[in-house]
């Protein structure tokens, strides 16, 4: 299906990037473009620079196949999807879609797919994280990981107040998602950031960025009232917030289960690209600072032994990271 509108040519940068850059698609391969009404102008960018590669493609617009929100995702999508060997989601999620996006990310392991992931993506983004030097965000990305996955212990502090000392295990592993995708590991575009599931945290955490999920649509950038979170042994054990209906959704996100107030992320941001919070966790959790999320570790790719149904990011600007030792960071400027 070729449902294509005019698209703002400013669009092109970022679209060749993905196409070109990030999944290095080849004339014979096969791409699946899945996007919505709302995305729509940018899955075209997308599609006129496949035009240039000169691949096969499909692109499917979500709302020809059914209402929103999604239960599931619709079968003719699944079925083209399994069919190609490079595929990018490109709209906007609803609340309650997740099982949809679960479908289509089991289709894309089971055939290694290589997959570029644009949830929400938006003209900004587009404009700059999707404008980053890849292949720099990559060297940056590996330097970083090979140091990490040596320290036992990393400390964190920022300008808002976060002073928090996390321990790891070899046993739990680091995973870099630079925008550079494979068929081992789909990934975010924009890409940038290096990750692993920690082993205990303790100290205080100030969300001055950004939280994740639907939440952050709704509560965009928190410069002006900062989240502050007490952890002991990876669990919350207290929150402050000028803002009571942020603090109150907070909270019962993570008592959703039993693991969901539970650090199960641990992650540096690397998209050099990224100067500044935008309100879109897509791009504010690829910030050169930390972020960590509550509940699922992602436990098929670091190894965690525990699952959650949730997973909440967190955003702390401007942080100080050392590994072990070795300061890595001064707020927000990479050292190494």
């Amino acid at each position: 299906m070729h449902t294509v509108v005019d698209f703002d040519k400013e669009l092109s940068e970022g679209a060749y990037n993905a196409i070109n850059v990030c999944l290095r698609l080849k004339p014979e391969e096969r791409i699946t473009i899945i996007t919505d009404n709302e995305s729509l102008e940018i899955a075209s960018s997308l599609a006129a620079e496949v035009r240039k590669v000169g691949s096969p493609m499909s692109i499917f617009v979500i709302e020809d196949f059914a209402s929103r929100p999604l239960k599931g995702m619709p079968q003719p999508i699944l079925e083209d999807l399994a069919k190609s060997q490079v595929s990018i989601f490109c709209a906007i999620a609803h609340t309650g879609e997740l099982r949809s996006r679960i479908d289509m990310t089991e289709v894309v392991d089971k055939h290694g797919i290589r997959h570029g992931h644009m949830v929400n993506i938006n003209k900004q983004i587009m404009l700059e994280g999707m404008r980053a030097d890849f292949l720099a965000v990559d060297e940056l990305s590996e330097r970083l990981v090979q140091k990490a996955r040596k320290a036992k212990l990393i400390k964190i502090t920022s300008p808002a107040g976060t002073d928090m000392l996390s321990e790891f295990s070899e046993n739990l592993k680091w995973l870099k998602t630079s925008g550079i995708i494979s068929v081992e590991k789909w990934g975010n575009l924009p890409g940038g950031e290096i990750f692993t599931s920690p082993k205990n945290v303790n100290g205080t955490f100030v969300v001055d960025g950004v939280v994740g999920d639907y939440l952050c649509q709704k509560y965009g950038d928190l410069k002006n009232t900062p989240l502050k979170i007490e952890i002991k042994d990876s669990r919350i054990t207290k929150m402050e917030c000028k803002n009571r209906e942020l603090l109150e959704e907070f909270t019962a996100y993570t008592m959703t289960d039993e693991n969901s107030n539970r650090v199960g992320e641990f992650a540096i941001g690397t998209n050099i690209a990224c100067k500044h919070v935008i309100g879109q966790i897509l791009q504010d959790e690829k910030l050169p600072t930390i972020h960590i999320a509550f509940g699922h570790p992602y436990s098929a790719h670091t190894g965690a032994d525990w699952q959650s149904t949730t997973h909440i990011d967190c955003v702390s600007v401007d942080c100080s990271i050392w590994l072990d030792d070795e300061q890595v960071m001064d707020k927000g400027k990479f050292l190494i």
